[in-house]
């Protein structure tokens, strides 16, 4: 998708001027150790801002969305004044772990510094995808993130239309965009593996965990807990959701874990025998689903790319006159 160019070119762009890989006839090599160094420079110095590359943030406009970009690391503005108290709030909550696998065979063909590049530049998409799609960046680990998406001020349902759409764009990216790319450049490519639950109101206890300044604002619960333990049940640039979610979405994007596996014993995540507590994990389906998105169009090859800027700022109500004035409008 075209929403994720500048990020291919960032990456490209380090593959390209890293020197190890210069014994590849495969690159059009032309770097050195000092562009190296200085590339990589330029990289964390651009990275001072949360703003996303222009590619997406154009992507964002269109779509009418006005992401919070200045939100810090683990801060969720409606739960942050808990820091440093002994008070606690119940509120539900989304959770979503995305990990990204594979990082680490890029070491076999690059310099640290243009692993670095790399590995960020993918995190960054990441990140910048989900604060588009409203989500809340918790915590880095690795070359994941865990992410919320949900609030006070936002509704269950909306939520879990945040976090699929986020999942869905952001997967598609590294299986088809990605992988293009390190094909191209002869390297194995990487994937990810996505899990999310949705924890209720009832089920979901904010507090500080640590002490002083070594403590952060989290959740307590079993769903968060299951959406990093479900990402290891998902396949390669796979997505598994929790029961919780279930409701918020149509059945025709989920189908059991065991379906996939063949295993039954994978058709639960946790269980509490004795309570008759059977809790199910789900393959989301997010091709199918991403397709039928409003702001996704499909080309004659399967090809998915975001409508023209112009449909989304159209104004509704004279979205009817469009329609009839402009041929292709629900193709843009």
């Amino acid at each position: 998708m075209e929403i994720y160019k500048d990020y291919l070119s960032t990456i490209k762009s380090a593959m390209n001027n890293d020197p190890r890989a210069n014994k590849g006839s495969y690159l059009n090599f032309n770097g050195s150790k000092d562009e190296l160094e200085k590339g990589l420079k330029n990289f964390l110095l651009e990275s001072k801002e949360n703003i996303p590359l222009p590619s997406l943030r154009t992507f964002a406009s269109d779509l009418g969305l006005t992401p919070n970009y200045s939100q810090g690391l683990g801060s969720h503005p409606d739960f942050s004044h808990l820091k440093h108290s002994e008070n606690i709030e119940k509120h539900f909550i989304l959770s979503m772990f995305i990990d990204i696998k594979g990082s680490t065979n890029l070491f076999k063909r690059y310099s640290p510094e243009t692993v670095l590049v790399i590995t960020n530049t993918i995190q960054r998409a990441a990140i910048h995808t989900c604060l588009i799609f409203g989500g809340y960046v918790h915590r880095l680990q690795g070359d994941g993130l865990f992410v919320y998406f949900g609030g006070k001020q936002i509704e269950q349902r909306k939520a879990v239309e945040q976090a699929l759409n986020a999942s869905s764009v952001f997967t598609y990216f590294v299986k088809n965009d990605l992988k293009e790319l390190f094909n191209e450049q002869g390297v194995e490519t990487i994937f990810t593996r996505i899990g999310m639950d949705l924890g209720e109101n009832e089920d979901v206890v904010w507090a500080m965990a640590g002490m002083g300044e070594i403590s952060e604002i989290t959740t307590c619960s079993l769903h968060t807990s299951l959406a990093s333990k479900m990402q290891g049940f998902s396949a390669s640039n796979g997505v598994v959701v929790g029961d919780n979610i279930k409701k918020y979405m149509n059945d025709e994007f989920l189908n059991a874990v065991s379906k996939r596996t063949g295993k039954e014993t994978d058709r639960y995540i946790f269980q509490i025998p004795q309570e008759n507590f059977n809790y199910t994990q789900y393959d989301f389906s997010w091709e199918p689903y991403l397709k039928q998105l409003d702001f996704v169009v499909t080309d004659l090859n399967g090809n998915l790319s975001m409508k023209h800027s112009r449909v989304s700022r159209i104004p509704e109500q004279i979205k009817p006159i469009a329609e009839k004035s402009i041929p292709y409008y629900h193709f843009l």
